[in-house]
């Protein structure tokens, strides 16, 4: 029997869909949206055995959420464009609109109370270009190293406190991380506002401000 055009249709849409169904692919797509990596260094970021992660990989690619290059012998991956960053944002918005267990989670990480709604990125630039903010990027050294807004300061989590002096008392504080899976702003804001700090969380995260054009500073 042959298969209509709407089928076959249906079928690469759900492709698409399969690819999502992992949480160690969204996790594999949180990674490459801070910057390329190889797949062994992938693999070591993600925890997931060599093996492992290159079968992922390929399932990401065959519904065309990343792509890979060559350098010698190594394959370099990254995000296929800035739709697929758009797609995991829409699939955190949907599941935090519609799911409970979602709200419960995140209600958790914020200590139970209600956190204030997400500085925009439009907001976080005019108040940078009169100073008038402290931006704290929440993400492992590395992944700063590879790209961060200019002037963050960088500082994982649990070393939050070290850098209490640094922040004006009177001031506002902007906690961003890797994008739309990442709860460490979450955690950091919730922290800093236990210590008397008024810090809000930017809304998305470095992907998604490189994505709209914004300067991006490298590390080193």
């Amino acid at each position: 029997m042959s298969t209509s055009p709407k089928t076959a249709l249906l079928e690469e849409y759900a492709l698409v869909a399969r690819a999502l169904s992992a949480p160690p692919r969204l996790v594999i797509l949180e990674q490459l949206a801070q910057g390329e990596r190889g797949v062994e260094a992938l693999a070591r970021k993600v925890g997931l055995s060599l093996a492992n992660c290159s079968q992922h990989l390929q399932h990401l690619r065959r519904a065309g959420l990343v792509d890979s290059r060559r350098d010698g012998k190594s394959v370099i991956y990254r995000l296929g464009d800035d739709r697929t960053l758009a797609l995991m944002d829409l699939l955190r918005e949907v599941a935090e609109r519609n799911l409970a267990e979602v709200d419960r989670i995140l209600r958790g990480l914020a200590g139970g109370v209600d956190l204030p709604e997400p500085i925009t990125r439009s907001e976080l630039a005019e108040r940078l270009s009169d100073g008038s903010v402290t931006v704290l990027d929440v993400r492992p050294a590395d992944e700063f190293a590879l790209g961060h807004i200019p002037g963050a300061i960088s500082v994982e989590l649990s070393d939050l406190d070290s850098v209490l002096d640094r922040l004006d008392p009177k001031g506002t504080v902007v906690a961003y991380c890797r994008g739309p899976y990442c709860i460490y702003a979450h955690q950091a804001v919730a922290h800093l506002r236990r210590r008397g700090i008024d810090a809000r969380r930017l809304e998305g995260g470095l992907p998604e401000w490189r994505s709209d054009g914004r300067e991006v500073s490298r590390a080193g």
